[in-house]
């Protein structure tokens, strides 16, 4: 039996959340919302296992195609991405540089995030919008300082994201990449939350890109640079890990931008990043209004 996938939803109304099983989908917000107003909640009482105990055998409230799905996690503390974190990623800027000594972070806001199936916004400031395949870590219990052998104590389920990039925007000012990660809309998370149940499931896993069906990036966790454990090591040292706090662990090569000729995301286009055990995270492209 497949376990319970956990997603936030919307049917028209106000968001809620529930449990995607063999049956469909089962909403849970009715049943827990007055002990959990969001999955947020649900992950820092370490509720998961019992919502998954309570969603398995029951029939579904709706099936898949009826709801709209948004990112997994509402509202976040913060979103902590990762950048360069394979070896073919660090040798695609050719500068000759070795494997740096400690991991590039950059931080995104929730609202340049949108769900599974929703389309990625390409700004009117640029038609340069890339793409980036990465699995993140969803935070399930506080901590500082907190040690790589203890590292994934503290990790409550994984998910997926399209890290999408405005790369132009990137290079508008000399030490930072933040204007061009953080355009409304231009990445996605989800589809939903797979519980984190031990280090091999995340360990050596594939995680692929596809655009229009073509496999633009293929790789595995297992080559990255600075592990799972390493990077939460890391970001711990520095600021308060909390529960729904999201760590996206970097892209392989094959980012658009690093084509020959570049080739940037357009409207109509549909982008899958796929890693085993998690599932398929799926977007279009439109033009912003």
């Amino acid at each position: 039996m497949t376990p319970a996938r956990f997603v936030t939803f919307s049917t028209g109304g106000p968001s809620r959340y529930g449990a995607v099983t063999e049956a469909g989908l089962v909403d849970l917000s009715g049943r827990f919302e007055s002990e959990f107003l969001s999955l947020r909640e649900a992950i820092a009482a370490g509720a998961l296992p019992r919502l998954a105990d309570y969603a398995a055998g029951r029939a579904a409230d709706y099936a898949a195609g009826d709801v709209v799905l948004q990112p997994p996690v509402p509202a976040p503390e913060k979103i902590i991405c990762v950048g360069v974190n394979y070896p073919a990623r660090n040798e695609e800027y050719k500068d000759g540089e070795a494997p740096p000594a400690y991991p590039s972070l950059f931080m995104r806001t929730a609202r340049s995030f949108v769900g599974h199936d929703a389309p990625l916004v390409r700004p009117r400031a640029s038609q340069k919008l890339d793409y980036e395949g990465e699995v993140a870590l969803v935070i399930g219990k506080a901590g500082r300082h907190i040690a790589e052998r203890d590292a994934l104590d503290h990790v409550a389920a994984v998910t997926l994201c399209n890290e999408g990039t405005v790369r132009d925007w990137v290079r508008h000012a000399k030490f930072n990449v933040t204007q061009g990660k953080n355009f409304d809309g231009s990445g996605s998370l989800g589809p939903w939350l797979v519980p984190f149940a031990d280090e091999a499931q995340i360990a050596d896993i594939r995680l692929v890109t596809r655009v229009n069906g073509d496999i633009r990036q293929d790789d595995r966790t297992g080559r990255m640079i600075f592990g799972f454990r390493a990077l939460i090591n890391y970001i711990s040292t520095f600021t308060t890990l909390v529960a729904g706090d999201i760590i996206v662990t970097g892209t392989p090569t094959g980012a658009g931008a690093r084509l020959d000729p570049p080739r940037f995301l357009e409207p109509g286009d549909v982008i899958e990043v796929e890693a085993d055990g998690i599932g398929v995270l799926r977007n279009g492209v439109i033009d912003e209004a």
